[in-house]
């Protein structure tokens, strides 16, 4: 399923890229329609229904589309996934929407926890590092952690740089044991 959902997504960054949709309105616009859907058992069971017909399923997601005034893209994009009975896998091609707009447009992806929460300015320089660190513009998620004692862990795809209290200990120790 990840090969199909990326595919969805690639596709879909290729469009919003090509027809200058801004980047934050598509993704907020993909993620707004995964919550309604989410939130909705009977809209699911109809646009994942094989009995009902298509045309119907499609002025269902138009008068949606209008009341949350979506563009015309992601409406589209949203049709395609109907058609081809992807709503089961919405989700994660929304997820995997925002990965691959974050790819092309040179963002990385960065998960902080620290073990309080960061003022705006601490925010601010902990991203102008990582983004130097990283050579990319940096798209921070903050989370408390408060067993770090102190510091802070940031993740940035599958590399992790330990800043806490409680990681510096764990170095300090292994290296106590291994002297």
């Amino acid at each position: 399923m990840a090969a199909i959902s990326s595919r969805y997504a690639r596709a879909l960054v290729e469009v919003v890229l090509e027809q200058k949709i801004g980047p934050d309105l598509a993704v907020q616009q993909v993620n707004s329609l995964v919550d309604v859907i989410r939130e909705s058992s009977e809209l699911r069971k109809i646009w994942e229904s094989p009995s009902v017909p298509p045309e119907q399923k499609r002025r269902l997601l138009d008068a949606i589309a209008s009341k949350m005034n979506l563009s015309r893209t992601v409406r589209n994009f949203y049709a395609v996934l109907i058609d081809h009975q992807r709503i089961p896998i919405v989700e994660q091609i929304a997820r995997q929407f925002e990965v691959e707009l974050d790819a092309q447009l040179g963002f990385a992806e960065a998960q902080v926890t620290s073990a309080r929460q960061l003022s705006e300015q601490e925010k601010r320089e902990l991203e102008s590092r990582v983004a130097t660190i990283t050579s990319k513009k940096v798209r921070a998620r903050y989370a408390a952690d408060p067993d770090l004692l102190g510091g802070v862990k940031v993740r940035v795809g599958s590399t992790i740089y330990d800043g806490s209290v409680r990681g510096r200990l764990q170095k300090l120790r292994e290296e106590l044991v291994n002297s």
